[in-house]
C-alpha cells in the first residue's frame, strides 16, 4: 500500500460513521505525531525513538476502530526500487498497527488485529492519555521497543488535525 493511500485511509478513518461526539470521546478524529520520546527503564535515559521530527498519525473513528502509522525522520528515500538492504532500513524506520479500541477516562486499550511486523497481533495495548485542547499525549505501559528492543515507556505527543472545510 502506498503512503498516499495509507494517509488517505487514516484521514477517512477519522471521519467514521456518525455516532459518539467529541464530548463523549476526546480521542475521536485524526492526530498528527509531533514527538515520540522513549524513556529507558532503569536508567531514565530519554531519547527520540523515531528521530527529531517523526512523521505519523493516529486516528480514532466513532465506529470503535483505530489506526496508527509512524515513520522516522531518518527513513531512507530510495530513488528506485528498494534493494533488500533498503527494505530492512525502511522496515526499521516505521511502526504501524490498527484494530479496535476501548476508551475509559485517561485510558485507551488498542486491540491489535493488524500490525507492521505481527509481533503484537491479537494483543491488547494499554495506553494512558491526556488531552488539553488540540494536544494529545499518549504514554505506553512499560514494554520492549519494537524499534530497538530496549525496555521502557513511550511518550507520544500529537496535535489534532482540523477537519477540512
Amino acid at each position: 500500500m502506498s503512503c498516499k493511500v495509507l494517509l488517505i485511509s487514516l484521514m477517512l478513518a477519522g471521519l467514521g460513521p456518525a455516532g459518539a461526539g467529541a464530548e463523549d470521546n476526546p480521542l475521536l478524529g485524526t492526530w498528527k505525531l509531533k514527538s515520540f520520546v522513549r524513556e529507558v527503564a532503569g536508567t531514565g535515559e530519554r531519547y527520540n525513538q523515531m528521530g527529531e521530527q517523526p512523521y505519523g498519525y493516529i486516528s480514532y473513528a466513532s465506529d470503535g476502530r483505530m489506526i496508527a502509522f509512524f515513520v522516522s525522520d531518518e527513513q531512507p528515500r530510495p530513488r528506485a526500487e528498494p534493494t533488500d538492504a533498503d527494505r530492512i532500513k525502511l522496515h526499521k524506520a516505521m511502526l504501524a498497527y490498527g484494530g479496535t479500541y476501548k476508551l475509559s477516562p485517561g485510558r485507551v486499550v488498542h486491540h491489535v488485529d493488524i500490525e507492521w511486523d505481527g509481533r503484537r497481533l491479537g494483543t491488547d495495548q494499554v495506553r494512558f492519555y491526556t488531552v488539553e485542547g488540540d494536544k494529545l499525549v499518549i504514554k505506553t505501559e512499560p514494554n520492549r521497543s519494537p524499534v530497538d528492543g530496549r525496555e521502557g515507556v513511550g511518550v507520544l505527543t500529537f496535535e489534532r488535525i482540523k477537519p477540512m472545510p
